[in-house]
């Protein structure tokens, strides 16, 4: 099946970009597609073979899950791949004149359709931009 492939534009440098989307203080901060949901932890362990996993809840506490993932491969500020679930995941990151273009090209799952899937990625991903944005140091 055909990866799907999610993109945002972020008014920060490359750096700033990478640390937010990597760093677990950062990852809780947005990793969550809708307000009523939250990353109450995550772990990054960035080499390959290390695990990344980020508790994703209802804040209501009806429903939650681990997002579990091995990492693949590694090229530190630039891009990684990790595994989860015999999925791939690719997110690479790209200096667009002092802004960071972030990708994330996806193995889709079968349950859920791929608008969905690729709405809810999506909705994270803009999610992360807000975030980081408001994170850059003036």
């Amino acid at each position: 099946m055909e990866q799907i492939i999610i993109s945002a534009t972020v008014s920060a440098p490359i750096h700033h970009a990478w640390d937010c989307y990597t760093q677990p203080k950062h990852i809780t901060q947005w990793n969550f597609a809708d307000p009523s949901w939250h990353c109450p932890s995550a772990t990054n362990d960035l080499i390959v073979g290390g695990r990344y996993v980020a508790r994703m809840e209802a804040r209501d506490g009806s429903f939650g899950f681990d997002f579990d993932a091995v990492y693949t491969e590694i090229i530190p500020g630039e891009t990684f791949t990790y595994e989860f679930g015999g999925r791939l995941a690719t997110v690479t990151f790209t200096d667009a004149k002092g802004q960071t273009t972030v990708k994330v090209a996806f193995d889709p799952e079968t349950e859920h359709s791929i608008a969905l899937q690729r709405d809810g990625w999506q909705a994270i991903l803009d999610n992360f931009k807000r975030y980081a944005e408001s994170m850059v140091p003036s």
